[in-house]
């Protein structure tokens, strides 16, 4: 399996009244192509600021150091022009929220339109048909129709189906979903990953999923990072840390998950 992201010693810091805090400290990671990396931890673990200093989007005032290359070329200290070509491109990113992440203003076929036309300088017939395409290969129903509908007429579900057309309408080489499916129902969570691991599949895409949840990590990730208070604190094969985990933090994430085999648990929460 070749490399195609490469995170080396990354540190993300910000600046505060108290002087500056590290909200990532020293992490090291790779993704292979045709791999899935999942990243866990709890809320303010660093899960998401690790995904934000890879693609260039952390906030104003953040100060990275280490090392992050994809593809070889090293994306730290990049201009901003040279992101920008990245984004949506060589490397995209679904967000937690789609329907914030979506313009209200503008049909959604519409916008996954303007993402290949960014990219790829085509006529806007021809990103429409691409567009069409991108919705019919995630499962959105009549979806030369619904292309024209905004985003509020789709359920949640679609919304997030919609993400992931435009985030893979350019066929990137990395795909980054920092939990995409907290806000769904298990019955549309359990489609919407076993729809990502299908396209990743036929692309090739290397993939990092961020989630809170080790028990949806288990189900898409050949690899793990599990993060705690901005630190790893454990790496290995999915095998590895499900079977061995190493840290008393990986087993205790382990040991919150309900077991349908577990005598003490019948089904009924306070």
């Amino acid at each position: 399996m070749s490399e195609l992201l490469i995170v080396e010693d990354l540190t993300v810091t910000f600046p505060t009244t108290r002087g500056p805090v590290d909200v990532v400290k020293g992490v090291s990671f790779t993704v292979g192509r045709d791999d899935t990396v999942g990243i866990v931890g709890e809320s303010g673990s660093g899960k998401s600021m690790t995904s934000l200093a890879i693609m260039g989007l952390l906030p104003r005032g953040a100060r990275t150091s280490g090392s992050i290359r994809l593809d070889g070329a090293e994306l730290l200290g990049a201009a901003d022009r040279d992101l920008r070509r990245l984004r949506g491109d060589r490397m995209s990113m679904i967000f937690q929220d789609p329907l914030s992440s979506l313009n209200p203003y503008y049909p959604v076929g519409l916008q996954i339109e303007e993402v290949y036309r960014a990219h790829r300088g085509r006529s806007r017939r021809a990103a429409r048909e691409v567009a069409i395409a991108a919705l019919e290969q995630v499962g959105l129903p009549d979806a030369g129709r619904r292309a024209d509908h905004y985003p509020h007429q789709f359920s949640g579900g679609q919304r997030q189906r919609i993400m992931i057309a435009m985030a893979l309408v350019c066929s990137p080489a990395l795909l980054i979903a920092d939990e995409p499916t907290t806000a769904l129902d298990v019955t549309v969570q359990a489609q919407i990953l076993r729809l990502l691991a299908d396209l990743r599949r036929q692309s090739g895409t290397g993939m990092i999923f961020i989630t809170h949840d080790l028990a949806v990590i288990s189900s898409i990730a050949t690899r793990v990072l599990v993060m705690r208070r901005g630190e790893q604190v454990e790496y290995g094969t999915a095998e590895q840390v499900f079977a061995e985990p190493r840290h008393d933090y990986t087993r205790m994430l382990l040991e919150s998950i309900p077991r349908i085999d577990d005598p003490t648990n019948d089904g009924v929460s306070a």
